[in-house]
């Protein structure tokens, strides 16, 4: 049993006021020098050169502060905060949420990167171009692609991209009208059904086989006619089983005319081992903020490259980086391309970080990277499964899994009330990040998908099995801890009522305040 003071973990609480709640008219951090009057003539009125309708009828109101008080706020919410850097995050399944070497942090935010801007000519960049073709040269050979884009900034804004190619291609060979069904299995991540559907698609949904864990392949079958597209697929799965019918998957699709989009977000197991193209894959794409060890950041610092065969990649979006021998440029000159999916040329920062890790990894770095990480993964597996009420579904057709396991709390939920939310609300309190559960619908019943990358040290996958084995006999001895839990960090239970209900969502502070009257 973990005792409190064994821990030594208690979140750091602060009661902080949003910064509009800490205005104090009149309180400022900074005094702009005055214009002088040299420069005043130079730059003659500024205002005027502003079209009317893009000027305010009155300046913003932003919070006044001394520059004191500001900096305590953001310190004081970074000590509320949790992450890589200061607690254990094997739990967050599917994001291979692995270290982030701190040099290429320091790399990005060089002034040789900061400095430059998008829509300098390429003359004068020449330096950042040269690693975005390097990258995609790198990505190629790691894939199996013939081409690569870097604009997508996220998983599923590749995926989209994908469609659109499929869409393109079909158009140029008068298909299109006919070919309107994208073939997606359910254990892919949601947005292989999403992104085609925004892009016009109707989705056809393929079920796991309830022995085996993938779609047995006369489904696929079954569902592919003249009106298919194409399919898209996440190989390896969540669950972290790599489909063996991936071969059959393409063979069957293709054989009605229609294109292979692999969804390679869960690479950091294939690394070095298996190329997808190879595999007779059309498209794919890689989230270099998971397999490439740039932050992970959702809504921020995501980068997720497009790669596609020959054939396609006259659709791939414009400007695509070439070499002509001598000098690094932006050929836009592709006229059946989709299109700019994204302004300027990608998250060039994100791109670098990958490019100086690849750099620094080489091609047997990488292949350790795989090996390593399906090593930790599988040491977590064979520990999880000694826990009472853990179960892992499929165990028997897999059990060795590759990059992750999605594993199952049905057993402990039906014996003792405690399900994964309950779980999830405890195992904070031990300074562990809570587990991903799953993607909807929960295939998995009560699902909770841990993935321990190749930075996972030994030590912190015996923590996290040290404290799942607590909550486990504190769900089976006395339910009330977890229930109530959490218990040492600075947000307590939650009540979700609230954030169900449209008429009361606030996006913006104005917006709460008015809802608020």
């Amino acid at each position: 049993m973990i005792q409190d003071h064994e821990t030594g973990y208690r979140a750091v609480v602060w009661n902080e006021p949003i910064l509009y709640q800490l205005d104090r008219r009149g309180r400022r951090g900074f005094t702009v020098p005055a214009t002088e009057d040299e420069i005043k003539a130079k730059a003659g009125d500024i205002i005027s050169q502003i079209p009317k309708a893009m000027r305010r009828s009155e300046p913003p109101r932003l919070p006044a502060l001394s520059e004191p008080e500001v900096v305590r706020h953001y310190i004081r919410l970074s000590q509320q905060n949790f992450g890589v850097d200061s607690g254990i995050v094997l739990g967050v399944g599917t994001c291979t949420m692995k270290y982030n070497p701190k040099v290429n942090e320091a790399l990005a935010r060089s002034p040789k990167l900061t400095d430059v801007h998008p829509l300098q000519d390429s003359e004068n960049t020449q330096g950042i171009l040269e690693i975005m073709y390097q990258l995609s040269k790198w990505l190629c050979a790691i894939s199996g692609m013939d081409e690569f884009c870097l604009q997508p900034r996220g998983g599923a804004h590749a995926v989209l991209t994908n469609a659109h190619i499929m869409r393109a291609y079909h158009e140029l060979n008068g298909e299109l009208e006919q070919r309107n069904e994208i073939i997606t299995p359910v254990l892919s991540h949601p947005c292989n059904g999403g992104a085609p559907t925004v892009a016009g698609f109707k989705v056809i949904t393929l079920y796991p086989d309830k022995e085996t864990g993938v779609p047995e392949v006369e489904a696929l079958k079954a569902a592919v006619s003249k009106h298919t597209a194409g399919m898209t697929i996440t190989d390896p799965y969540d669950t972290g089983v790599f489909d063996p019918n991936i071969q059959e998957y393409v063979k069957i699709v293709h054989e009605v005319g229609g294109l292979v989009a692999v969804d390679q977000a869960n690479a950091n197991s294939l690394l070095g081992r298996l190329r997808i193209g190879d595999v007779g894959a059309d498209l794919c794409h890689f989230n270099l903020h998971k397999s490439f060890s740039t932050p992970h950041g959702s809504h921020g610092p995501g980068s997720a490259p497009v790669g596609v065969k020959e054939h396609l990649s006259k659709f791939l979006p414009v400007p695509v980086v070439k070499f002509d021998g001598n000098k690094y440029h932006l050929d836009y000159d592709r006229p059946h391309s989709i299109g700019k999916v994204a302004g300027f040329y990608g998250v060039i920062p994100a791109i670098l970080k990958a490019y100086a890790w690849i750099m620094t990894m080489g091609a047997e770095g990488l292949e350790e990277t795989s090996e390593v990480a399906v090593m930790n993964n599988n040491y977590l597996v064979e520990r999880l499964l000694e826990v009472r009420g853990v179960t892992l579904p499929w165990v028997e057709k897999h059990p060795r899994r590759l990059q992750e396991a999605r594993f199952s709390l049905e057993q402990m939920k039906e014996e003792t009330g405690v399900g994964i939310d309950d779980v999830n609300r405890r195992i904070v309190d031990f300074g562990i990040q809570k587990c991903f559960t799953s993607h909807e619908p929960w295939i998995v019943p009560e699902p909770f998908t841990p993935e321990p990358p190749e930075s996972t040290p030994k030590e912190d996958l015996d923590r996290f099995v040290e404290v799942f084995g607590q909550i486990s006999d504190e769900a089976y001895t006395d339910p009330t801890i977890v229930k109530k839990a959490p218990h040492n960090c600075a947000i307590s239970k939650i009540d979700a009522t609230p954030s169900k209900d449209p008429n009361k969502w606030a996006m913006t502070w104005r917006a709460y305040i008015r809802k608020r009257k």
